[in-house]
């Protein structure tokens, strides 16, 4: 994933996503060892994705970067 998409997300949801990460970076890491990872690049690109939540998380403890707001979409109504 690109790191916009995890700008976009709560630091709940990153949370979650980076435990989620974490359990496929065991599972690959086995089968890598089992010899029945067909790409070993799933590897990397796992890893880089927990190195970018990770970055996130901290940048947002700092106060670097703030958690993103719900947007509230308002409707504009149209007079006579």
């Amino acid at each position: 994933m690109k790191a916009s998409n995890f700008f976009e997300m709560t630091n709940e949801e990153l949370n979650n996503k980076l435990n989620s990460l974490k359990e496929d970076l065991f599972k690959l890491r086995f089968k890598h060892k089992a010899g029945q990872l067909e790409n070993a690049n799933q590897l990397a690109i796992c890893k880089k994705d927990i190195a970018r939540v990770k970055t996130i998380i901290r940048q947002r403890e700092l106060g670097i970067s703030a958690e993103p707001t719900k947007a509230v979409k308002k409707t504009a109504k149209k007079s006579k």
